[in-house]
């Protein structure tokens, strides 16, 4: 009997943040010849794929190759990603995927340790992150920590949003990479939506709170709503390590991005791909003016408001029309606090929230004690144009990359070494309950 075909856990190319795409016509446009690779990394690397998951991994990375972007998918993007020149929706219409020789995936038995490399053209690859990270999130939901369910996934997503809402908050869904599986990405965007739908109905309706898209584009499509997303630290990652010029690197990637997507759709800017004190040297008047905000991705969140808002008066820009899009590693109680600051501080804010909505820390239905806790996973650009890509940002927990070309970048860019108590990656989503057994055993061993 001939055996059946897989289930595809990625059904779309859309299925990817709106970033990828933005950024790959940006690359078709600056950067069509440069070859480039990502390595991946697991910042919880107790959390182990076991054979079974590696192998369903494979096999699902091995169906990519056979997406392709649909007549339909490609008419919701004319008509709802405007900044998508022509010429880069032409190339979608031939493009593929061609994992069998752009990825390259392996896996130690005896450390269970999973190892994933991607090569080839930047314009060609640039589409792997997310699925990628996605598949590996769902393969160890899948078949190793399987003692979770999907039950009132839906009702607490709505909670989270109304809670969100009540506070004036305007977010947007980020949580494709780190999502448990396509399905409770889907449930969660159900209760968002239905959560803001219940807001915007009610009586108390602030009109500058509200759920304002999704970094997903298939789930855009789906719900209706808008797809968020402008650059990340990829684009400026790569500039540098194409053109050596670290000093330069944040202004010429700001301009090559004005070139394609034009200065009315160039949203946000992103700071902190080599530490906010080197982007705000060379962001000019004219470029701070032209962008609507920035985004905060690393360091103490309140540092860099008090910062950047310091910029802005320093440059006689009006504040009050710039917004801040806070990103990492948010929850409602974050959420919040970061919305006091900025409202005080005279400025607009927005949230990007992703593990905290599509992998929540959830109960163990047969130890509720315990939590079923997220991977904090990450595709990273390793090399361009056969020099290292690196990323310092603006905490120590977040620099990645070649450790001589980080030192040297560093001393280049007169960078400034700082540590933040929330930066911890190796802690970010542990279950506080587990942290504390596991340092109360810590201490009865030691005593």
């Amino acid at each position: 009997m001939a055996q059946s075909a897989p289930e595809r856990a990625i059904k779309s190319l859309l299925d990817t943040d709106l970033y990828k795409l933005t950024m790959q016509a940006a690359v078709l446009d600056h950067h069509p010849d440069i070859v480039v690779s990502y390595t991946f990394r697991n910042r919880t690397p107790e959390k182990k794929l076991n054979k079974e998951a590696f192998d369903w991994v494979s096999e699902q990375v091995k169906l990519l190759g056979s997406l392709a972007f649909t007549k339909d998918e490609l008419t919701y993007l004319r008509s709802n990603v405007k900044q998508l020149p022509g010429r880069y929706l032409a190339f979608l219409e031939t493009f593929r995927l061609n994992p069998d020789k752009q990825v390259f995936l392996s896996y130690n038995p005896a450390t269970q340790e999973t190892s994933a490399r991607i090569e080839g053209l930047w314009v060609e690859t640039i589409l792997y992150e997310i699925p990628l990270l996605a598949l590996i999130s769902e393969a160890y939901f899948k078949f190793v920590d399987t003692d979770w369910d999907y039950s009132g996934q839906e009702a607490r997503a709505e909670e989270k949003a109304l809670e969100l809402l009540s506070f004036g908050c305007a977010f947007s869904e980020f949580g494709t990479r780190r999502r448990r599986s396509f399905k409770a990405q889907e449930i969660v965007m159900r209760g968002l939506v239905a959560g803001d739908v219940k807001y915007q109905s009610s009586s108390d309706a602030n009109v500058s709170a509200g759920l304002k898209g999704t970094s997903n584009v298939y789930f855009a499509w789906k719900f209706g709503i808008l797809p968020i997303g402008t650059v990340a630290h990829e684009w400026i990652m790569g500039i540098a390590a194409i053109t050596q010029d670290y000093s330069n690197a944040n202004l010429l990637a700001m301009e090559q991005w004005r070139s394609t997507m034009g200065d009315r759709n160039v949203g946000v800017a992103l700071t902190d791909t080599f530490g906010t004190d080197a982007f705000l040297k060379v962001f000019t008047p004219k470029l701070a003016s032209i962008y609507s905000g920035v985004r905060q991705d690393s360091g103490d969140p309140l540092v860099f408001l008090e910062k950047v808002a310091r910029f802005y008066d320093e440059k006689g820009i009006d504040k009050s029309k710039k917004v801040i899009v806070f990103s990492d590693s948010l929850d409602v109680e974050s959420c919040k606090k970061y919305k006091a600051a900025t409202d005080k501080a005279g400025m607009l804010c927005s949230f990007g929230v992703g593990t905290f909505f599509t992998s929540e820390r959830l109960p163990h239905p047969l130890a509720p004690h315990k939590k079923s806790t997220p991977l904090n996973i990450v595709v990273k650009l390793a090399s361009a144009n056969g020099n290292p890509a690196v990323k310092i940002s603006d905490n120590l927990g977040k620099n990645m990359g070649d450790k001589a070309t980080v030192q040297r970048v560093k001393e280049e860019l007169g960078y400034v070494e700082r540590n933040w108590a929330g930066g911890d990656e190796d802690k970010r989503w542990q279950d506080p309950s587990a942290a504390a057994a596991a340092a109360a055993e810590s201490g009865a061993v030691a005593r």
